[in-house]
């Protein structure tokens, strides 16, 4: 019997089928599903800030952060025996919730910087983003299939896409 499992604000979670992963209310946030193809595990990082470097004290919670959080999900991927060279790469969110006088606010810019420094480090680390559903100005819910690699993405007043 499969099982969906929540991946929280600021957490991750790695999984093979049946089962899938969840997480709720990515605004600002990004989540970045990845996916062995051949091993077909999957795992869901819900981040929330661009660079953990920018803020101290940190390193508490490696999830929350793009720059910390991608490279936490693909060594618990890798646990499991994915290998980091077949790995492939969705994202959804980072939109702009906030209206801001100004496009050079920090704040009113944070998902498009979580967006940018996921797209970054994924590059880096020669991960290809296979499809995307980021932007615009409203919050998204998604499922991940790991079996598939489909990633459900569902927005209030919107049709569910599948990327």
């Amino acid at each position: 019997m499969s099982e969906i499992i929540k991946v929280g604000m600021a957490d991750l979670k790695v999984c093979k089928p049946p089962d899938g992963l969840t997480t709720l209310g990515l605004g600002s946030c990004v989540g970045v599903a990845l996916r062995d193809p051949i091993l077909k595990i999957g795992g869901l990082v819900h981040i929330m800030l661009p660079d953990s470097t920018a803020i101290r004290g940190s390193h508490n919670n490696p999830a929350k952060f793009a720059d910390t959080g991608i490279e936490e999900l693909i060594r618990e991927m890798e646990m499991m025996g994915a290998r980091r060279s077949r790995l492939t790469a969705k994202l959804a969110g980072g939109a702009t919730m906030f209206a801001v006088a100004t496009r050079s606010s920090d704040v009113g810019m944070i998902g498009d910087r979580n967006v940018k420094a996921c797209k970054t480090i994924l590059e880096r680390m020669k991960i290809p983003i296979l499809a995307e559903n980021t932007g615009a100005n409203y919050g998204r819910t998604v499922i991940f299939y790991p079996d598939s690699g489909d990633y459900h993405i569902r927005a209030v007043g919107k049709d569910v896409i599948i990327i």
